[in-house]
């Protein structure tokens, strides 16, 4: 059989069509996808020796090349540096018109890139290797129904080989699966955005009602022991009033531990999370964390287990009270039975660790993951309500990391928890 020409040049263009649709079906973003693609499109179509793909940039108001290929070019990274205006050269005219066009000489090259500004020119130098003109060129416009996403040029520079009449339709529909692909990306980054906005005001909303919830608590019973206080027709005994006071100090206490955690998550929200590191006793500021937790929870026993000669650590103290207290504050919340509490130290190579374990409901496994992101609630297995913001654990969490730690989980489903932080140890004498 007698080879036909024209059959195998249709036969290779369907190939070269096909073998970039399955580039653009691979799992990448859009700029490397994009230069998957005009690696593959300038391979695949033997004319062309260099090709870029330029977007265009609405808010700069630019087209921006985004990728760029050509075993030839000796300065890539100039062309990616070109900024073109509406109605620079062939790339302008083709986005405007919406029309691909073919360059079939030097002269008309040279005609079409007379409109560049300097800078774009001697880019284009550099990127050439020497002050030479394409052959040809075909620029395509990249779009999507309506949507114009940006040009695509490919040009021939020195090879025997130019671009023909026949070309234009096929660079079109290169160009054309381009901009599907552009455009199904952005269809899709926009679905994704309008579902976390979506999520976001959901957990905006049960995030306000949590804590509308949560600080009701301690203000009902503030103004509910204040106002028994008050009662005209009650007299009540200096032991009992006492008492009632010690509730409110409390409650207040509870409050204003509510409020400390909602500014300082805000603060870790903008990176103004302040710490100021000195030398610290961490078994000191444990045992005085839990005299007081000892002192709000009657139902659990406290015990403090540190090493002698444990070494001082370079942080804040009253952050690290405040992760101390959080941690405490969790393990009460969690054995709501009682128990034993555990607040243990260990030294290890570089830094040293804090361990507070209690006996009481555990964590499932897959709680355990999201268990320091903010406002994660772990379901009680036995259906009893923990009070709470969900915020104690996720800034001690930012706390701990800021000194250059980490914190972990361990637990058992039943058995009980066991929450650790790590501090770097750093030598102290002045250096």
């Amino acid at each position: 059989m007698t080879p036909n020409p024209t059959n195998d040049l249709l036969n290779n263009k369907l190939r070269a069509i096909i073998e970039v649709a399955e580039v653009l079906t691979a799992q990448l973003d859009l700029p490397q996808l994009l230069q998957s693609v005009i690696e593959k499109i300038t391979d695949l179509l033997e004319p062309a020796e260099f090709g870029v793909i330029l977007l265009w940039d609405p808010q700069a108001q630019v087209f921006q090349p985004q990728a760029v290929w050509g075993p030839a070019l000796a300065d890539r990274a100039a062309v990616l540096a070109m900024r073109l205006e509406p109605g620079e050269s062939v790339t302008g005219r083709v986005f405007a018109e919406n029309k691909a066009r073919l360059l079939e000489t030097e002269t008309a090259v040279a005609a079409e890139k007379s409109s560049l500004r300097p800078a774009n020119l001697l880019a284009l130098t550099h990127a050439y290797g020497r002050d030479i003109l394409p052959r040809s060129l075909i620029a395509a416009p990249i779009t999507a129904g309506q949507e114009k996403y940006g040009v695509l040029v490919l040009e021939t520079l020195r090879g025997p080989l130019t671009f023909a009449p026949g070309d234009v339709p096929f660079v079109q529909a290169l160009a054309d699966l381009i901009g599907l692909e552009i455009d199904r990306m952005r269809l899709d980054a926009a679905a994704a955005a309008s579902r976390e906005a979506h999520e976001a005001n959901r957990l905006r909303t049960e995030i306000l009602a949590t804590l509308s919830h949560e600080m009701r608590t301690p203000l009902a019973a503030i103004k509910g022991y204040a106002t028994a206080l008050l009662l005209e027709e009650v007299t009540w005994s200096p032991d009992k009033s006492r008492e009632f006071l010690q509730l409110i100090e409390a409650e207040c206490d509870n409050l204003e531990g509510m409020i400390t955690q909602v500014l300082d998550s805000s603060l870790i929200d903008v990176g103004q999370l302040e710490i100021e590191p000195q030398p610290v006793r961490l078994p000191r500021i444990a045992q005085e964390i839990m005299e007081e937790m000892q002192r709000q929870s009657r139902k659990h026993r406290f015990v403090i287990n540190f090493p002698a000669q444990f070494p001082i650590v370079d942080a804040d103290p009253q952050r690290m009270k405040q992760v101390i207290r959080n941690i405490l504050d969790n393990a009460i919340k969690y054995s709501p039975d009682g128990g034993l509490v555990v607040i243990s130290g260990k030294v290890r190579a570089e830094d040293v660790v804090v361990s507070v374990a209690d006996q009481g409901v555990g964590i499932s496994p897959e709680d355990l993951i999201p268990l320091f992101d903010k406002y994660f609630r772990v379901k009680a297995p036995t259906g009893y309500h923990v009070p709470g913001t969900g915020l104690g654990l996720p800034v001690s969490r930012a706390i701990v990391e800021a000194h250059g730690g980490r914190i972990w989980a361990d637990s058992t489903v039943g058995e009980g928890t066991t929450l650790n932080f790590s501090i770097p140890l750093r030598e102290w004498g002045g250096t």
